[in-house]
């Protein structure tokens, strides 16, 4: 039976995907050429064009899809209950250790899509807006305290735990899950409104 024309795109799109998530992982952003990572999937570099418009259209599908996995597992476990702790903990496991679906490599790719970012004016909006996009989606699972809204507090949350997770990355024994609880946990407190601190 032969592939139709959809399963031969999707089948390259994921073959790029996996080779992208490896590639960049191991050599950075700037490390990893078009023609690298189409040889690493074993396509064209065309077909990095056509499918994503450029590398950093690439890097950023493949961290979207792994963002949507783990965005997706943390709101289920959210819905699940209603007890915070239970909820901070799904919250910090799925960032640390993504979903199948997912990879271990996603943080490790966001620092990587930063730093770029940092050093590429034209990347830096596009890498604006993800980050944007992420405190939205944690904002509507977070309630906020007084004074502070969801927004501002999901944005001190994704701050904590992308701090977190480069010292953990670095010294796992450094940063304990109850050590990433109780930060969440202070920090889903803090009552005062923004003005009398």
């Amino acid at each position: 039976m032969r592939r139709s024309q959809d399963q031969r795109k999707a089948e390259t799109r994921q073959r790029l995907l996996q080779a992208a998530g490896e590639l960049i992982a191991e050599r950075g952003v700037a490390g990893a050429s078009v023609d690298a990572l189409a040889d690493a999937a074993d396509r064209t570099s065309g077909a990095i064009y056509a499918h994503f418009g450029d590398k950093e259209g690439l890097l950023v599908a493949l961290l979207d899809e792994w963002k949507d996995a783990t965005g997706d597992a943390v709101r289920a476990e959210y819905e699940a209950t209603d007890d915070e702790g239970a909820r901070f903990a799904a919250l910090w496991r799925n960032f640390v250790s993504p979903p199948p679906n997912a990879s271990d490599a996603w943080v490790l790719l966001e620092h990587e899509l930063w730093l770029y970012a940092c050093r590429n004016e034209r990347a830096r909006s596009r890498v604006a807006a993800r980050y944007d996009d992420a405190r939205r989606a944690l904002a509507q699972t977070l309630h906020a305290s007084d004074g502070t809204s969801a927004e501002e507090v999901a944005a001190l949350f994704i701050a904590l735990m992308i701090g977190l997770e480069m010292q953990r990355r670095l010294d796992p024994d450094a940063i304990t899950d109850e050590t990433a609880l109780a930060g969440l946990r202070a920090l889903a407190h803090l009552r005062q409104p923004a003005e009398n601190v």
